[in-house]
């Protein structure tokens, strides 16, 4: 796809993908604000909540303790009595702990603080509804602007990118990749905030009851680093292989569903099911290679917080026995420990959900930078006069840089003038009328409407000016009326039937169960191809153009419908240019200048009887068509 490498033709930096997608939540930044903010609230809430917790169970414990003590003594006389007895670890423990011998444990104390505790939770899980409220606003309102620069950037793009791009992973870019990068924001932005701020705050909490055993703790997170950057290395390439072999496959699909009369009537099912076998094959391998690596960075950073939870609570007690710290606080500690490592693990199992998403993004940029159309002139000109007379003053143009196709070419097309362009299969003749168009810009020369060239004009102002009728006929889900009306919205009911007569389309609608309002799908079925055809010439006349092109417009009609055709069209000339691309001669023979074309040049041009009589190229088809069954 021109300017838009897939995901295995380049490395790709998560870096600068990640910063992107942060600058476009930027439009968003009042709510961001108030989401980091609510969720910086419930972190600090939340790690605050353990450590009263603790203090209950310290209370708890103390009572039960004071209570096994004889009555009417005090702390530091129950303390020495223990040490007499040679019980000095538990003289130290009892040292510490604030209680009174014979007292047992204050329950209403313990109340109050879990009424604490409670609030604590509620109000972190109220600032997180909000902060997953207000991010769920941020998302899709973000998503709904990306869908809507990517559609609009659909319509910036030259058609060269639509020649060598393929429909189905075009497709897939902006419905299964944008789909996939909201689903991957929705999930992970607040989870990983979460996660990354509640790293900090509890790591806060640790410190504070005991740096030893906090720095046995943060042990866990180098070497849940290493893990999950090697992993993370390992699964990214599969990740990007994965939404290049989705699109891949959708457009095999597409293909197979467009061209499945033509699968049928070859008989090639089993090929097309190979075929889709084999892309299945590859999709199914690239993601499960992808899914699987990136599975096991959770496991992993679960392993290491289970070794580090064993190793807390050995130390944890002997700090307790020793008196060095108390069971609530040891407690605290360990609740803080399972709730650090909780953090990291979510942080790694999302690295799968980022890296796909990541790599949608990068798919759904690379059709954001992708070169666009040439800009239209700051100041445009505009044709003083609506004669619609074409003229190409030596053009050349070429797809590839190395493979000319059209040279030095020279012709008028008078104002109410038929021009016919014919010649062999390649020889240029859809390409010029696409540099009528602008479809294509010219490398050399100029071409002219009405005295302006073309590239003066803007391209709405010259595509407004001119009717088209390709070959391949398009129709879109709808009635028959809205399928022609779309030459012209603004048209009345009569002008659309006005159209619709003029090209021999009014006469089998109204044959129709609901005429004119009879729905059709995109492939026009319930039409045959022929009244499809129809359709779409009664849609150019309606856009009454100054200039009419079609290109081998009457191919899918009758002998019959093909000359009222061409009489509905000596009809609609009268001051149009009109261009006719044909291969049946026999549809030509009044045009007013008859164009043969070889390799991008102009060989003859004349009336119909002028080149047959030159016997020249023009001659030779002409024989070749007429003379062949003869001979």
């Amino acid at each position: 796809m021109p300017g838009a490498p897939s995901p295995e033709d380049k490395a790709r930096s998560f870096g600068p993908s990640i910063k992107r997608l942060i600058r476009l939540l930027a439009q968003y930044r009042v709510m961001m604000v108030v989401v980091v903010g609510s969720i910086v609230g419930s972190v600090v809430v939340t790690s605050i909540a353990p450590r009263i917790l603790g203090h209950a169970t310290d209370l708890i414990f103390n009572g039960i303790i004071g209570s096994r003590m004889p009555a009417g003594i005090t702390k530091e006389q129950a303390v020495a009595g223990l040490r007499e007895r040679g019980q000095g670890t538990f003289a130290d423990m009892v040292a510490s702990m604030d209680l009174t011998p014979g007292v047992g444990v204050d329950f209403s104390a313990v109340a109050r603080v879990l009424a604490v505790v409670l609030g604590l939770y509620v109000a972190a899980s109220l600032l997180g509804w909000l902060a997953a409220y207000l991010l769920n606003i941020v998302v899709v309102g973000t998503i709904a602007r990306l869908r809507a620069q990517v559609e609009e950037k659909v319509h910036r793009l030259p058609l060269r990118y639509y020649d060598e791009a393929q429909r189905g992973d075009l497709l897939s870019r902006v419905t299964n990749d944008l789909d996939n990068l909201s689903q991957t924001l929705q999930q992970t932005i607040m989870q990983f905030l979460n996660s990354v701020l509640m790293v900090i705050g509890i790591l806060i909490m640790m410190v504070w009851i005991s740096p030893l055993l906090s720095v046995i703790a943060l042990l866990t997170i180098p070497a849940a680093g290493v893990a999950t950057a090697m992993i993370a290395k390992r699964s990214k390439p599969h990740f990007g292989r994965q939404w290049a072999s989705t699109g891949t496959l959708n457009a095999q699909i597409e293909e197979a569903f467009t061209g499945h009369e033509l699968v049928t009537v070859f008989g090639r099912q089993q090929q097309v099911m190979d075929s889709f076998d084999d892309r299945n094959e590859k999709l199914y391998d690239s993601s499960w290679r992808a899914q699987f690596i990136s599975g096991i960075i959770m496991p992993t950073i679960m392993f290491l917080g289970n070794v580090n939870y064993v190793v807390v609570a050995v130390v944890g007690g002997l700090r307790v026995a020793s008196g060095s710290l108390s069971l609530g606080e040891v407690q605290a500690f360990i609740q803080y420990s399972r709730q650090f490592t909780q953090p990291l693990t979510q942080i790694g199992s999302m690295f799968n959900l980022m890296q796909s998403g990541v790599a949608s993004a990068e798919r759904i940029f690379d059709i954001l930078d992708a070169t666009e159309e040439t800009p239209d002139p700051l100041e445009p000109q505009s044709p003083a006069a609506d004669t619609g007379r074409i003229a190409f003053d030596d053009v050349s143009f070429r797809y590839l840089p190395d493979a000319p196709l059209i040279e030095e070419l020279s012709l008028v097309a008078e104002p109410g003038h038929l021009v016919a362009i014919v010649g062999p299969t390649g020889a240029g003749k859809t390409t010029l009328v696409n540099l009528i168009m602008r479809f294509y810009d010219i490398d050399s020369g100029a071409i002219t409407l009405d005295d302006v060239e073309t590239r003066a004009m803007t391209r709405r102002d010259l595509r407004s000016r001119t009717g088209m009728v390709l070959q391949d006929s398009w129709l879109f889900g709808g009635t028959i009326y809205d399928n022609i009306a779309y030459g012209n919205p603004s048209a009345s009911r009569e002008e659309v039937i006005e159209a619709a007569k003029a090209s021999h389309v009014d006469h089998f609608v109204r044959t129709l169960p609901d005429g004119y309002d009879t729905v059709i799908d995109e492939e026009g079925g319930g039409v045959s191809a022929g009244e499809r055809q129809l359709i779409t010439i009664a849609r150019a006349f309606l856009a009454k153009p100054t200039i009419l092109i079609l290109d081998e417009a009457t191919s899918s009609v009758d002998t019959r419908t093909e000359l009222l055709i061409q009489q509905a069209m000596a009809a609609l000339r009268t001051d149009r240019t009109s261009f006719v691309i044909a291969h049946r001669l026999s549809t030509i023979r009044d045009a007013d200048t008859i164009v043969v074309m070889e390799q991008g040049r102009i060989v003859e041009q004349g009336t119909h009887e002028e080149l047959l009589d030159a016997r020249g190229a023009y001659f030779r088809l002409h024989q070749s068509q007429f003379s062949g069954a003869l001979d």
